[in-house]
């Protein structure tokens, strides 16, 4: 969740935002670069200041880093000579630097650290305000491809009246290669101003599709709900976005009135979002009590609690699966740890550390993992995800529920029978 997104909620001192992909989950802290604790980032940051022309030799000595005069300050020179008398076109001087910035951040060997330029960092705080202007889809990185996968496109999307399809590998945009890119830079360019064309060339099923999305202003519905056959609520829930809560609420509560006799909860193919929202979701459905916490290397705790006085007491089945990450395992996790709810479907996918977002003082940002997380119970499942209580795997086809006409899938329709024997 990048708690990024999953700012599992720190002290009210700190900003929050969050992402999607994936991770869309985050704290955001605030204009510190400061203390990155590592000598290696240091010696690289200084370069970008020599480079720059900021700090000279005579300053290194200065701090007490004299043997930078060595061979790497040798080869920064070498490597500006050579570009200065043979490189054919004009140097753009800032996104050289961004890719520097870029490259620090990736010595990490953290994929979820990231370096943002402010047109980034803008961009992610948009999508996690839950309107934008881009194509509206939900996606995550494929690890297989090096592509970034479209999970769900949003129900009458530009994506989807071009003729994008869930599934798809975004492989081109505008004819920049892909490959490679994290989430936040492809999403940095889809996105755009309203009624602008966007051309994309996919992957599907091994073929290249090239399709033109106009750009259109998207106001994420990340929560979809009805009522099943037996009054058995259904809620579907896609992201946990700064929309969420609201959305979520306002699903149970008309559910609710409908008279719903129990409720399932669905977070499948859910990367997560803010920890902000998964917490105050859960306060809508547990009882006043620690629900997450994190820890910081230095062991420093910041736990998260349900403070309302709201409690759901019907039966409930919360479904997972391999993509249910993040906020979702933060969610899923408080809700299996206090015995509220039957989480159902497949091991989930196993992301149990937070991101923090230092947002600097040029607006660009900082992405680092930062903390662990953990269930009330103490469990930290990264690399491992949540077991559930009830496996069910899902099948091809679709299946029909009792009534003879509501058609479902196989998980769906577990959870369906398993509550309807609750009554």
């Amino acid at each position: 969740m990048d708690f990024e997104k999953e700012k599992a909620d720190r002290p009210d001192t700190e900003k929050r935002t969050s992402m999607p992909e994936t991770g869309r989950e985050e704290f955001i802290r605030g204009a510190v670069f400061g203390a990155m604790g590592s000598v290696g980032l240091m010696l690289l940051l200084l370069l970008i200041l020599v480079w720059n022309g900021v700090l000279g030799v005579s300053k290194i000595r200065a701090v007490g880093y004299a043997d930078l005069e060595s061979e790497i300050l040798d080869k920064v020179h070498t490597l500006e000579s050579y570009i200065s008398t043979y490189f054919l076109d004009d140097i753009d001087n800032e996104k050289m630097a961004d890719a520097v910035y870029k490259g620090v951040v990736n010595g990490l060997g953290d994929k979820y650290a990231a370096y943002y330029p402010e047109k980034e960092y803008k961009q992610i705080q948009e999508k996690n305000q839950g309107s934008y202007c881009g194509i509206g889809v939900y996606i995550a990185m494929d690890d297989e491809t090096g592509l970034v996968k479209v999970l769900k496109p949003f129900r009458d999307s530009p994506f989807v009246k071009a003729g994008g399809k869930e599934g798809d590998l975004i492989y081109k945009v505008d004819g920049k290669d892909m490959t490679g890119k994290e989430i936040s830079e492809v999403q940095s360019f889809v996105k755009g101003e309203k009624g602008s064309k966007v051309e994309m060339t996919l992957i599907r099923e091994k073929k290249q599709v090239n399709i033109t999305v106009i750009r259109d202003e998207i106001k994420e519905e990340t929560v979809a709900y009805r009522m099943l056959p037996g009054e058995i609520g259904y809620v579907q829930v896609a992201g946990f976005d700064g929309v969420t809560v609201e959305q979520f609420g306002n699903a149970v509560d008309d559910l609710e009135k409908q008279g719903q006799k129990a409720m399932i909860i669905d977070l499948r193919n859910n990367g997560g979002g803010l920890l902000d929202s998964a917490v105050k979701m859960l306060d809508k459905l547990l009882p006043k009590g620690l629900v997450v916490y994190s820890q910081e290397k230095t062991g420093k705790k910041y736990e998260f609690f349900a403070q309302e006085d709201d409690e759901f007491t019907k039966p409930l089945v919360i479904l997972v699966n391999e993509n249910s990450a993040s906020a979702s395992e933060v969610f899923a996790g408080a809700m299996q740890d206090k015995g509220t709810g039957v989480l159902m479907g497949t091991q989930t996918f196993g992301k149990g550390i937070v991101q923090t977002i230092f947002e600097l003082e040029d607006k660009s940002a900082l992405k680092l993992t930062t903390a662990k997380y953990y269930t009330p119970l103490g469990r930290n499942i990264h690399g491992k995800g949540l077991t559930p209580d009830v496996k069910v795997e899902l099948s091809e086809k679709l299946e029909t529920l009792s009534d003879g006409k509501t058609e479902v899938d196989s998980q769906l329709k577990k959870a369906w029978e398993y509550l309807k024997k609750q009554e």
